[in-house]
């Protein structure tokens, strides 16, 4: 019993600053704001040194409701505009795996970090993929696990702010007063149950099937299909996507122990420096978008942005103006890209990385 109450008191202290953030944010007009306030908040709880840990079952769950939350946002035109844009949809794609490697391996020939680290960190997707594959060509994999997780913080806030300041025509304006939002809107009773069932039955058996990212990708590819083709609507109450955004911030701001903080702090400066450099390649792209393909400049600077799926989708779905099916089959398309060929790229890399430096007598 002793042991439990300082967990249900940080848990407790973890929700009050959480709900404070995330109403604060919220009331701002931030997109994304119930994401991003309870991810600040567990970083700081983090570096307090606070014990609290999202359970797994929690976290699976929630991307199950973010999958089809995604599946909802999505019409029948989606397919169309892919096949009708593919050169876009791909060269995009293509443009900022090759921008992210190619800046891990510049990192890594200048021996910013230790070791092969670079190239796994700097790999755009796939953070717990690649921080596993680590450890093989010996690099930090505390290190690489802050580089990827920060990348993700960073672009979380960054495209945020972005979609705060700027609307379709890319010109700044006074940000408007937070909608009303009634919470505890009336639901139809089956579908909502219909859609929990496919939303934590998808994820699941996602993870069951050790599909990457399967939590994920599955409930989305489920509730498409029965969305697009059968036609059933996905009951999603605010409330529950309030939670759902709360647990995705809070597994993300959980990764920034004091460990790994300890480890990165005197790296800090270069992490930002390359993943802001990174973040900086990737608005150059979405400004190709806009001038070569007519694309918002919203639209285009979240399709591009180099990184969270799942916050990237909650940022859109929460924005005013993007074209959700745009980002989401740019963003889903990398995602399965990087996961099918991110781990043999970063091998062949970290390979040539490491010989180079055997044959001028450099140890790694």
């Amino acid at each position: 019993m002793k042991a439990t109450l300082p967990r249900v008191r940080n848990w407790g202290l973890l929700i009050a600053v959480s709900a404070t953030l995330a109403a604060l944010l919220h009331h701002a007009g931030l997109p994304a704001g119930l994401m991003l306030g309870p991810m600040l908040a567990a970083v700081l709880a983090m570096v307090v040194g606070m014990q609290v840990r999202l359970p797994g079952p929690l976290f699976v769950a929630a991307q199950g409701v973010i999958g089809c939350m995604i599946a909802r946002g999505i019409p029948p035109s989606v397919i169309g505009t892919v096949a009708e844009k593919w050169p876009l949809f791909f060269g995009g794609v293509a443009a900022v795996t090759i921008a992210a490697n190619a800046l891990g391996w510049v990192l890594a020939r200048l021996r910013v970090f230790p070791g092969t680290t670079a190239v796994w960190g700097a790999s755009p997707g796939g953070a717990s993929t690649m921080t596993l594959m680590a450890e093989s060509y010996g690099a930090d994999t505390r290190l690489v696990a802050f580089m990827q997780y920060l990348r993700v913080v960073c672009v979380a806030v960054v495209a945020s702010l972005v979609a705060h300041l700027f609307v379709q025509g890319g010109t700044p304006q006074t940000p408007p007063p937070a909608a009303v939002v009634d919470w505890f809107e009336p639901v139809s009773p089956w579908p909502f149950l219909a859609t929990l069932v496919l939303a934590v039955g998808g994820a699941w058996l996602g993870g069951v099937l050790r599909i990457p990212a399967g939590a994920l990708l599955l409930p989305m590819a489920l509730g498409t299909a029965l969305h697009l083709v059968e036609g059933v609507a996905l009951e999603l109450p605010p409330w529950l996507l309030a939670l759902a955004y709360a647990f995705v911030g809070w597994n993300i701001g959980m990764r920034f122990t004091r460990p790994i903080l300890a480890v990165a702090w005197r790296a800090l400066p270069k992490v930002l420096i390359s993943t802001f450099l990174l973040i900086g390649i990737c608005g150059l792209f979405a400004l190709a978008l806009v001038d070569w393909a007519g694309v918002d400049p919203l639209t285009a600077y979240l399709a591009t942005s180099p990184g969270g799926a799942d916050s990237v989708a909650i940022i859109a779905a929460t924005s005013h103006g993007v074209d959700m099916p745009f980002v989401l089959a740019m963003q889903t398309l990398r995602f399965v890209l990087v996961m099918f060929t991110g781990p043999a790229i970063a091998r062949f890399i970290a390979g040539r990385v490491t010989r180079a430096r055997a044959a001028t007598g450099v140890l790694p």
